[in-house]
């Protein structure tokens, strides 16, 4: 049986400063690293690929289940 690499991959990133900034900001108020916020921003735009490819759509509810913001574009 194979066993699966888990090494990490290094990738080298060009941001602007105003988005650098914004990470950093995100980071910071949600006491994580940039990375993770990437990883999730990752993760986030993978559950949206499956969804435009099953027909749905993305929404933010409110906690009635209302629809306050359909989210296009991604």
């Amino acid at each position: 049986m194979a066993t699966e690499s888990k090494e990490a991959v290094r990738l080298s990133l060009s941001l602007s400063p105003e988005l650098n900034e914004r990470l950093e900001q995100l980071a910071s108020s949600g006491h994580t690293t940039k990375t993770e916020i990437l990883r999730k921003a990752i993760a986030l735009y993978d559950v949206v690929a499956e969804a435009k490819t099953e027909k749905k759509r993305l929404g933010i509810l409110d906690k009635d289940k209302q629809l306050l913001t359909e989210i296009v574009g991604i």
